[in-house]
């Protein structure tokens, strides 16, 4: 027999053993089944759907699922029975486990007294479609809080009196939220989270003068620190600032623009041969 031919046949004969040898083992895997490794398991709450805050919880908005026990979920629940007529306090996603901190006590109901937090008060704004920005103040949203007035000398000042305040409705609905189409929905009526002595700055300014609201980025934590702008003060540009008669309440004189400095003077020193001199160069 040729080298040839032996070669062949030793490949053949490797192929046909390789391929008996896979068919058996993959009919003994198959013999074996299909091993099913049981993982503990809890039953957690979840929402069966968006719920928006202030929502009464009900039957159609709970269900039921297994969650591994190894990765428990705080403060969960179990039993669906214990949320029904719970008040929701914050927004909860489809899917979203449903936890203690999540939902209001049983007494408390539902709609904005469980959503207001404790130590504040709720206090609402009417405003208008560009003063509330175009309607994007939206629960949630933080703002800052400006008034309109007339001073003493009937002069028109604006300040900031309130800042980084929480929004928790915008609208006549409570379940304010985007229309279909993405676009925001203007609000009429803007109800604020405040403390006490901020509800009573914001309350006078209603009363006295016309509020504002300039919508804030929910990170910036800083508050916001200003003294006002009155209308001399905004007319006159960058111009002097004006001198204000304490007692007459107008402006009696400019204040002198600052002279400016005199330009630098520079010494250069030259040497020639064996000469030295200094020259001034302005």
């Amino acid at each position: 027999m040729k080298k040839q031919h032996r070669t062949l046949v030793v490949v053949v004969v490797a192929i046909l053993t390789a391929s008996v040898a896979s068919f058996v083992m993959y009919r003994a895997i198959q013999r074996l089944g299909v091993r099913e490794v049981e993982v503990a398991h809890t039953q957690v709450v979840v929402a069966a759907q968006t719920i928006t805050m202030g929502t009464r919880l009900t039957e159609n908005h709970l269900r039921v699922v297994d969650w591994p026990s190894r990765n428990p979920v705080q403060g969960a629940f179990a039993d669906p029975k214990k949320l029904i007529d719970r008040g929701v306090i914050v927004p909860i996603a489809e899917n979203e486990p449903i936890t203690e901190n999540k939902v209001a006590s049983l007494e408390a109901g539902a709609g904005l007294p469980p959503v207001i937090p404790e130590g504040m008060r709720a206090i609402s704004v009417k405003v208008n479609e560009v003063i509330g920005v175009a309607g994007f103040v939206v629960p949630g949203s933080l703002v800052d809080v400006l008034v309109t007035v007339r001073t003493s000398n009937e002069e028109p000042m604006t300040r900031t009196v309130v800042s980084k305040v929480a929004v928790l409705t915008a609208g006549t609905r409570f379940d304010q939220e985007k229309s279909k189409d993405g676009e925001p929905i203007p609000t009429s009526v803007v109800t604020l989270a405040v403390l006490p002595d901020d509800g009573e700055r914001i309350a006078l300014a209603g009363n006295e003068g016309k509020i504002t609201l300039a919508l804030r980025n929910p990170l910036d934590v800083v508050s916001t620190e200003t003294k006002g702008i009155r209308l001399a003060g905004l007319m006159r540009g960058t111009g002097p600032e004006p001198i204000i008669d304490p007692i007459k309440h107008r402006v009696v004189a400019r204040k002198p623009s600052p002279t400016p400095p005199p330009p630098p003077v520079y010494t250069v020193e030259a040497i020639r041969a064996a000469k030295r001199s200094s020259e001034v160069v302005k």
